[in-house]
């Protein structure tokens, strides 16, 4: 219960609520501070004309940029909205709970036959008062209802009620004048608690006192506390009780409201069927910020085992400095001082940093726990109205403090270790330089999944270091293995956290994990992910049923650099008369491939090369002039194939604008093929083709052709295609 004191005191005074009403913006307020915080403003300035006076700055200023109506769009029978008002330059204070209020002006000494009040009456409120919430400081004009026009707040009234004398440690006497006695009786019928002394003088048993009834007052306190509340009434209406719920100015109304227009049009439920409606939402949000306080406790927990573990490896930490300062003797204590004095300006920081995030955890707890507490007192009434009032407040205040607990807030912002260590071993004429070194490996690194994935036959992997490691890392090692199960190897060393593997066979499973490395060794691997390749291709077995879906375009990146490419490097040529040499992005290591690239512009007979090559082919010559080429070259009447500029199996038959080239690459059985215009061009150009292949052209100025991919199989080589192997690739 002590935690919810912070809920029941006003931001004004600091007290416990007296007479709470409820603002607009759904903050509360003590009936008399209200009073006490309103504003006149000049009945001759005009809320437009003041602002555009350009009056001098002042505490107030700000009010312009945050208006609030005591009217709300939906007409909520409130009251009436004037604009803002000129405000005076007075100073703002703060309020025992250091929330700003704004002290009120003080206006001209009204008429004497105003003073003439009733005893115990308020005075009326003067015109053009303006009142501003000492919480959000939304601030509005009162209209002829002055505070009135304010609902109370009957729930949080009857919860400091019930706080009150949960705290008092005995009921007191409410008739004595000076040091109240214990009291030791309650009249039910007057609602008053009596000491002897005085139930003899103001309450004697005769007369009518005689019909009422005494009781104890611990039984005096829990009928006080049973009995049923008022019913509410209408602040429009005074006579007329809350009876319906609107649900688009979500405040509760009567039939006369209902009747009179205000809320004609106004979607309204029963009170009851909101109140419950009501109590059940702010029932599940406490469940959910319950789960969250339950987790800031562990958390804390967690937090305090970290000071003793920081302290126990301060201490471990200091003992093994020491002993390595005192075996080099004198050599070494012009240097232990300094070292001692970062080891402990580093365990300062660890503690401050820890110490820091405890105090705000628990100032947050605290707060949570005080707003659950209050908030299961609010359920506790039985007041439907009143509920409502200040339930759609509750729920969002307890929305957002469930919101505050998020993953940030529950992670340590420091780690226990000390990643320094001592070396020892320097000679001693560099113990001039003797510093700390990392004491670690590094840690583990994490992979990245979402940024992980596979492109064809490549496989990008992505990885980071854990968040909270300090450890310094000099590079990482990237492994794989073979696709079928088989043995790890290194695919990459670097300083990168990102690296593509290209050449990876197609439709595989590979493995892979990395690990990190330093001056002190090498750091544990990390979880292996398993990814998968395109199914892509063709396998012995399915040469007459299935078609390829590799698709790939030309690689400007590995291009000779007189190449020029166009629609999304399907299509090149050159701006040289020399032959140059262009790659596919995709290479082939299994499985049977086809792709054809179509003659867009053939101009003085050249002749351009097609064919498949290795990732260091010469791009500056013909393709097949190396033995990193296997290609066919053609001309207009004839073709030739070529390999390590070996030229063999002349065929009749040449290309011009519109031809069609194909190429087939059968890793199943180690052969290559080519087509023009769908017919087979000369006998199978090579076999024993085995390894990495991309695919590659070469062509000068007065050739330009596009590339076509994900091509099935053409007629003239599945009617021939030999048996298939027992194996599979």
């Amino acid at each position: 219960m002590e935690e919810m004191e912070e809920e029941l005191k006003c931001p004004v005074c600091g007290s416990l609520y007296r007479e709470p009403i409820i603002l607009p913006c759904s903050h509360n307020i003590c009936l008399a501070c209200a009073r006490n915080i309103l504003v006149l403003t000049p009945d001759a300035e005009s809320p437009q004309s003041s602002r555009a006076s350009g009056s001098g700055v002042s505490d107030y200023d700000y009010l312009d940029l945050d208006k609030m109506s005591l009217y709300s769009e939906a007409d909520s029978g409130y009251g009436s909205y004037g604009g803002f008002a000129s405000v005076p330059t007075t100073p703002c204070q703060k309020s025992p709970n250091g929330v700003r209020v704004f002290p009120p002006t003080v206006p001209p000494p009204p008429p004497q036959h105003h003073l003439l009040l009733h005893p115990g009456s308020l005075p009326p409120i003067p015109r053009n008062s303006c009142i501003t919430c000492p919480q959000c400081h939304r601030s509005l004009i009162l209209d002829d209802r002055g505070l009135r026009g304010f609902p109370k707040n009957r729930v949080l009234e009857g919860v400091v009620d019930r706080y009150q004398q949960s705290k008092a440690a005995a009921l007191r006497c409410q008739l004595c004048e000076k040091s109240p006695k214990e009291a030791t009786v309650m009249c039910e019928q007057c609602d008053v608690f009596y000491c002897d002394p005085c139930r003899l003088r103001c309450h004697p048993p005769r007369g009518p006192l005689a019909k009422h009834h005494l009781v104890p007052p611990a039984q005096g306190r829990v009928s006080r506390r049973l009995s049923p509340r008022k019913i509410s009434t209408c602040t429009e209406h005074e006579l007329e009780n809350h009876s319906m719920y609107c649900v688009q100015c979500k405040i509760p109304v009567c039939y006369q409201c209902l009747e009179e227009g205000k809320h004609s049009s106004h979607e309204v439920k029963a009170l009851g069927a909101m109140w419950k409606l009501h109590k059940g939402q702010l029932s599940l949000a406490l469940n959910i910020l319950s789960d969250r306080a339950k987790e800031a406790k562990e958390f804390l927990v967690q937090l305090r085992n970290m000071v003793q573990q920081i302290q126990e490896n301060s201490v471990e930490f200091e003992a093994c400095l020491v002993a390595q300062c005192d075996a080099l003797i004198d050599a070494l204590n012009r240097r232990k001082a300094q070292l001692l004095s970062r080891v402990n300006k580093e365990h300062e920081h660890k503690l401050k940093v820890v110490r820091d995030q405890i105090s705000h955890c628990t100032v947050k707890l605290r707060q949570t726990t005080g707003l659950m507490e209050y908030c299961l007192e609010v359920i506790k009434e039985n007041d439907p109205s009143g509920f409502l009032q200040i339930s759609d407040a509750l729920i969002r205040r307890v929305h957002m403090t469930e919101n505050q607990w998020g993953k940030a807030t529950l992670t340590p912002r420091m780690t226990t270790d000390f990643d320094l260590t001592l070396d020892s071993g320097p000679l001693l004429q560099t113990i001039h330089q003797l510093d700390f070194v990392q004491m670690k490996v590094p840690a583990t690194p994490i992979l990245q999944l979402e940024e992980c994935c596979t492109h064809n036959n490549s496989a990008t992997l992505s990885w980071k270091q854990p968040p909270l490691s300090t450890v310094q890392v000099d590079g990482y090692i990237l492994e794989l293995d073979d696709g079928n199960g088989g043995q790890f190897r290194e695919v990459y060393v670097g300083k990168e956290t990102m690296c593509t593997v290209d050449g990876l066979h197609f439709n595989s499973t590979y493995s892979s994990r990395v690990k990190a490395f330093n001056k002190s060794g090498v750091g544990q691997y990390s979880k292996t992910l398993v990814m998968q390749t395109a199914e892509t291709g063709y396998t012995p077995c399915d040469l007459n049923t299935l078609g390829a879906v590799a698709w790939f375009t030309f690689d400007p990146s590995s291009a000779h650099p007189d190449i020029i490419f166009s629609n999304d490097n399907l299509t090149v040529t050159c701006n040289s008369y020399d032959d140059r040499v262009v790659l596919g992005n995709t290479g082939f290591s299994r499985g049977v491939h086809y792709w054809e690239l179509s003659v867009d512009r053939y101009d003085n007979h050249p002749d351009p090369a097609f064919g498949v090559a290795r990732a260091d082919v010469l791009k500056d010559v013909m393709l097949g002039k190396d033995d990193k080429a296997w290609a066919m070259y053609v001309d207009n009447n004839r073709s030739w194939f070529m390999h390590n500029n070996s030229h063999t199996n002349r065929t009749d038959g040449g290309i011009s604008k519109g031809t069609t080239v194909g190429v087939l690459l059968d890793l199943a059985h180690g052969t290559l093929t080519f087509s023009v215009n769908d017919e087979q061009q000369g006998p199978i150009a090579f076999d024993s083709m085995e390894g990495l292949f991309l695919p590659a052209i070469s062509l000068n100025r007065n050739v330009q052709v596009t590339l076509h991919t994900g091509l099935p199989i053409p007629e003239f080589y599945t009617a021939r295609s030999p048996e298939p192997p027992s194996s599979v690739c």
